[in-house]
């Protein structure tokens, strides 16, 4: 081979390693990009503006079109969350400003002016995404005509003309917006029809932000000083609570049970007397009613609590954030069949603490306690979906594809621990032998009822955490992004301390006044929060200006699941701070 030859073969080869370095340097799946090149853009979904819930196909309205319309692939989340992203005309090349480019002729008959007009008096806004960045534009726009003694006139205007505006730094997208133009307008006041010629233009401009921090305008929202401020004080509003808490006691319940114990040791009778809980011993441990139910509510509360913890370490590692489409759901899924092992396990081993026989009952509640309800309601909810054509109904493929990962991974996991745990089964810890017969309990007033004692037990933590969870549901069932992972989180933990702390101290009253019927209830009192937390989704809505019949079920079918989900962790953490409360002060009895 001459000289020559090795020359142009070097050439060649280098030629093409930097082919290949540029298509490798500049594609979609890194977000940088050369001068000229396709950006992806897809279109996504259209809906009214007060109802976040109510969402639909973007071509549902007579957009233009490309044909065919092809949908984009979207993972388990996206579909749960009603994202449908399908592909679109628009061409934004990056870095090629466009004016007035032509997106297509269209003539709009009267049934498609309709369907505009009503979209526009319903506020309806457009959802794109362009680089993975959500932007998002109004279809159009109202105006008062003129005024007339009986009403006023209103004319209704689609905008025909839409502008884009990107920022760009170096070869990276940083932000995106669509505007529709308020000069170019159609009028479709009247059900005529007309041809429309939708345009549209795009403007590059040069920012000195950094691709990392290109997501933070999502948040400076929710970040703004005041919503700070709100934040900060209800966590200190919770600190103080908690504080107060322990306290009270320390002073109270903790002080009085030192005399009881002393003088419980002292062996006088006429002190004894005073001493209501101690002659419950032989009761106090006596197992409760529904054995099966129990313990399966002990299952299902601890699986719920360890999913929620699971959550927010995948917050602090990175792999979860605000505006990673449909990660949120998917994580939900996958983590809650995962962690039904967990409900399996703790079913099993503490039902087999007070019988080896009769576990696998209480295991198969375990499996239908929380996933039963939350099927039926999401199945009405689906239903409501499907009648008004909305994108959060899911369709055939993604329902089989929750049952199949129910029916193969969750039961099979569920199942496993159930095993484990009666493999690893241990006697339950009684510090004090139990009677063959119940003590009977004395007549009690009606303000140490348990409904008494559940307002009281629901009522604080619920005042503890409602400024925060005024956020939370703005989040959930508005346009607000939650932001501060780590406040919630602390919050989280300050409401399951206060839960303990109060479980402690109405079940030690309760046990002074001679009821040893405390397993249940504390689980109710526990988990009563749950109730405080739906009565407040009822005045969210009704303070809300959302409106109709699938944005109403919605917001009350899932949020009656969360508080389902609620009652029983805290029901759980109620149960379990108590049962550490009794095994101890009646160990302490049985040492003196």
């Amino acid at each position: 081979m001459s000289k020559m030859e090795a020359l142009k073969l070097s050439l060649i080869i280098i030629s093409l390693l930097l082919t290949s370095l540029r298509s490798i340097a500049s594609s979609p799946d890194n977000h940088r990009y050369n001068v000229g090149d396709h950006v992806p853009l897809f279109v996504n979904k259209v809906g009214p503006l007060n109802n976040p819930s109510e969402t639909y196909q973007y071509y549902e309205l007579p957009f233009c079109g490309p044909d065919p319309v092809v949908q984009k692939k979207e993972s388990l989340g996206e579909v749960l969350s009603g994202d449908r992203l399908t592909s679109a005309l628009y061409k934004l090349n990056f870095r090629e400003n466009k004016v007035a480019e032509t997106l297509c002729h269209k003539k709009l008959e009267g049934d498609d002016v309709a369907k505009f007009r009503d979209a526009v008096i319903n506020d309806f806004y457009f959802q794109m995404y362009y680089d993975d960045l959500p932007f998002w534009g109004f279809v159009g726009k109202i105006e008062e005509d003129s005024w007339t003694l009986e009403k006023k006139s209103l004319k209704y205007f689609l905008f025909k003309h839409v502008q884009f505006d990107v920022l760009y730094n170096g070869n990276q997208i940083i932000e995106v917006h669509a505007i529709g133009d308020p000069n170019q307008v159609v009028d479709i006041t009247e059900d005529v029809g007309v041809d429309v010629q939708f345009t549209y233009s795009v403007v590059w401009n040069t920012t000195s932000a950094a691709f990392d921090t290109r997501m933070d305008r999502y948040s400076r929202a929710s970040s703004l000083p005041i919503h700070l401020k709100i934040h900060w004080f209800s966590f200190i509003n919770s600190v103080i609570t908690i504080m107060l808490l322990i306290g009270l006691l320390t002073l109270l319940f903790m002080r009085r049970l030192r005399n009881d114990l002393r003088m419980f040791s002292t062996g006088d009778e006429e002190d004894d007397k005073e001493v209501g809980w101690k002659y419950i011993h032989g009761d106090v441990f006596r197992y409760p009613r529904n054995k099966s139910l129990f313990c399966a509510v002990m299952g299902v509360g601890t699986q719920l609590l360890t999913l929620v913890c699971s959550l927010f370490v995948l917050v602090c590692l990175g792999i979860l954030y605000p505006y990673n489409r449909g990660t949120l759901c998917t994580a939900l899924v996958i983590l809650y069949s995962l962690t039904s092992g967990v409900a399996g396990y703790t079913t099993a081993s503490f039902h087999c603490q007070f019988a080896e026989t009769g576990w696998e009952r209480s295991v198969l509640l375990a499996g239908i306690m929380y996933a039963g309800p939350l099927f039926v309601i999401g199945s009405i909810l689906n239903v409501v979906a499907v009648s008004y054509g909305a994108t959060v109904a899911l369709p055939f493929g993604t329902i089989m594809v929750i049952i199949l990962l129910y029916a193969f991974l969750t039961i099979p996991l569920l199942v496993l621990g159930g095993v484990i745990g009666y493999l690893f089964r241990s006697e339950f810890q009684s510090p004090c032998a139990t009677k063959r017969y119940p003590r009977e309990i004395p007549p009690l007033p009606w303000y140490r009822d348990t409904p008494c004692q559940m307002f009281l037990g629901g009522f604080l933590p619920f005042s503890a955490i409602v400024l925060e969870l005024q956020h939370l549901y703005a989040s959930l069932w508005g346009y607000r992004i939650f932001t501060l992972p780590s406040i919630l989180f602390i919050m989280f933990i300050i409401l399951i301390l206060i839960t303990a702390i109060l479980s402690v101290g109405l079940t030690y009253i309760q046990l002074s006044v001679e009821d040893h019927q405390w397993w249940w209830r504390s689980v109710f009192c526990g988990g009563s929060t749950a109730i405080f937390m739906f009565a407040y989704c009822i005045y969210f809505y009704t303070r809300s200006s959302t409106s109709g019949l699938l944005q109403f079920s919605f917001v009350f079918g899932y949020n009656a699941c969360m508080c389902y989900a609620f009652f029983l962790m805290l029901g759980t953490v109620g149960f379990r701070s108590s049962l550490m409360f009794v095994r101890y002060i009646y160990r302490a009895v049985k040492s003196e």
